[in-house]
């Protein structure tokens, strides 16, 4: 993804969560892509150029009051104003994929012994700045770990295990020749 793509997505659902809601923000992005994909002429309309801005904003409004906000409507005009409107598609998927689940996110924090509240709070502190994300983080005790701990984020595992660390050392110490 771009810069670019990243910067108007941000911008929109920032101003949705103000306005419309968030959740609303991405459902409607998502129903204005699923429009585009599925009529041909529309999308081909929208980001042909031969067709003067006016008359775009005159077939957002007219086509897609019924249907979306106010705030969307607003948005498709800009990125029409803007030369951007040929990237709504990357915009609108890099806005799925990154708040596929809100504004927070699953994590699991697996250690061998419980943890007292105040350093799970550290914890998920230092892993929100770390992924820049909202965590709603679940803590479960697996007795397999030796010690440390593994947190899994979404199809990402940050493992600070013992056993992790054993492995790590025993592969360079493999590594290690010696003379």
């Amino acid at each position: 993804m771009t810069p670019v793509e990243k910067r108007y997505a941000n911008a929109f659902l920032e101003y949705a969560s103000q306005t419309i809601g968030f959740e609303n923000g991405l459902k409607e992005l998502e129903g204005i892509k699923e429009i585009l994909c599925d009529n041909q002429d529309f999308k081909d309309f929208i980001e042909g150029p031969a067709i003067s801005r006016s008359e775009k904003y005159e077939v957002v409004d007219a086509v897609l009051k019924k249907y979306f906000s106010e705030e969307v409507r607003q948005f498709l005009k800009l990125l029409i104003r803007k030369d951007r409107i040929r990237e709504f598609s990357d915009i609108e998927e890099y806005a799925r994929v990154k708040y596929a689940h809100g504004e927070e996110v699953d994590a699991v924090l697996k250690t061998r012994y419980p943890l007292d509240a105040k350093l799970i709070q550290t914890i998920k502190d230092a892993l929100e700045k770390k992924i820049q994300k909202k965590l709603h983080l679940n803590c479960d005790l697996d007795p397999d770990l030796l010690g440390g701990i593994a947190v899994t984020i979404g199809n990402t595992v940050i493992d600070g295990s013992a056993r992790k660390r054993l492995e790590d050392l025993r592969q360079k110490l493999r590594a290690v020749r010696v003379n």
